[in-house]
């Protein structure tokens, strides 16, 4: 199971609505399904198909009063659609609700083992396991702290969780940090996979404070009790794509601006593979910091020569072939007066599966482009991802079989770019990243059972 989600939890008056906006604000991180769990002497969840806006009205989120609640939106790459998060399961004799970002890399054989002790799964995804593994630590220990520890001990890969039960909410990022998660403080508790999210309710200007979760950090919250300790630390390895792509230009995960980070690899990406050209455009919006950062470092001038249908999803995280390429024919259109009789660098974050820019340089072409260098602000994507990105199969990856030439000539550009691995860890400004989709080489840790 591959999820590429977000999370939010909160310990405030009207958490409910709160969550609801927080997830407004984490949309872009899941548009298949969206979730809330709240806490009123037992565990009310209201999950639905579709955009937060879709699952809930008026009337269903004021019928959710607690001042505890979690929230989940979903993005799913395999298993069944029906599957909402949060999800709710029970062992031990207790009920949990569980929302989680992230993938386990060992959770077939640990199900399994659960399986033969007697336990009962009722989802086939993989957080269910996270919910299970607590409750059964918890059973054995009568500690939340030290459940999570034995959850730390026994569950690999990456999870930002967020865990309903009891009328307590147990909030947990894995031992390496892998998945981003942020904690506010202002006029109550608050968790999100972004801190732009949580910035809805944290004022820094005015005493609250905003700050990444740690590596290994579980916090426990209840009326009246805020509690958290670091249980477990490994080395640290973010995930390079939240920066790439999936985050927030307006996020700060781990210490770092996305936005800046962005404009970093366009202004590396320049001074690497500069291009011969009269404008740059972007593929908005992914790729307009990136581009920005090309224009500054090469004075060529930047100029909007895409304009994104608002209304149309994000098409990297639509299921489906034949639905990406009809998002892309609705989702961009090219402005003839900027593109017409120039020649162009077209820059985006990645390249996928080629199915997007191949389009983008034919309609740059039929727009009167004389020329379209495409240049990319990420090393070739080249190898699938175990720890929660939509990469499943080498076979999806237009660059895993072939040369960078290849590529070109599949998208059909005159020149074509990617920035280098050294580039893209200078722009960011960490070395310890997880590259894996792009090198090969899997963090050890995350396949250590």
């Amino acid at each position: 199971m591959r999820e590429k989600c977000g999370v939010f939890a909160a310990l405030s008056e009207n958490a409910p609505k709160k969550a609801y906006y927080a997830l407004i604000a984490l949309q872009h991180r899941g548009q298949e399904s969206a979730g809330i769990s709240v806490w009123k002497h037992r565990i009310r969840t209201v999950a639905g198909r579709g955009l937060i806006q879709d699952v809930f009205n008026g009337k269903t989120l004021s019928s959710l009063r607690s001042n505890l609640a979690i929230g989940h939106v979903r993005y799913s790459t395999s298993g069944s659609l029906s599957e909402t998060q949060p999800l709710e399961t029970e062992c031990c004799g207790k009920r949990i609700a569980v929302a989680h970002n992230g993938t386990l890399t060992n959770f077939l054989p640990l199900r399994k083992s659960y399986e033969n002790r007697g336990v009962r799964f009722h989802h086939s995804v993989d957080s269910e396991l996270l919910g299970i593994s607590f409750l059964w630590h918890l059973n054995e220990t009568g500690d939340e702290f030290e459940a999570m520890r034995e959850v730390f001990n026994e569950v690999k890969g990456a999870y930002s969780v967020a865990l309903l039960f009891d009328g307590k909410i147990l909030v947990a990022r894995d031992s390496v940090g892998f998945r981003p998660l942020s904690y506010g403080i202002g006029d109550g508790h608050y968790f999100a996979s972004e801190d732009s999210a949580l910035r809805l309710f944290v004022d820094e200007t005015e005493g609250g404070e905003i700050r990444d979760v740690r590596p290994g950090e579980v916090f426990l919250l209840s009326e009246g009790s805020v509690e958290s300790r670091v249980l477990a630390r490994e080395k640290h390895h973010h995930c390079v794509f939240e920066y790439i792509y999936f985050a927030r230009p307006d996020s700060t995960i781990d210490g770092v601006n996305v936005y800046h980070a962005r404009v970093k690899m366009g202004r590396e990406l320049a001074r690497e593979s500069p291009a011969d050209a009269d404008v740059v455009i972007a593929v908005p919006d992914s790729g307009r910091a990136a581009a920005l950062g090309f224009s500054m470092e090469s004075g060529i001038p930047y100029s909007e020569g895409l304009i994104k249908n608002r209304y149309i999803g994000r098409t990297f995280i639509t299921p489906g072939q034949f639905y990406r390429e009809l998002k892309v024919k609705l989702k961009l259109s090219p402005v003839r007066e900027v593109i017409n009789g120039k020649r162009v660098v077209l820059v985006d974050d990645s390249i996928v599966r080629g199915t997007t820019m191949r389009r983008l340089v034919s309609l740059l072409r039929k727009a009167g482009a004389k020329e379209v260098h495409v240049r990319i602000a990420s090393p070739p994507i080249r190898h699938p991802c175990y720890m929660g990105i939509d990469i499943p199969t080498r076979h999806e990856l237009i660059a895993a079989f072939g040369s960078v030439e290849k590529v070109r000539g599949a998208i059909g550009a005159d020149s074509l770019a990617y920035l280098s691995v050294e580039g893209l860890i200078r722009a960011v400004g960490k070395k310890d990243l997880c590259l894996a989709c792009l090198t090969g080489e899997y963090p050890e840790w995350a396949f250590r059972f």
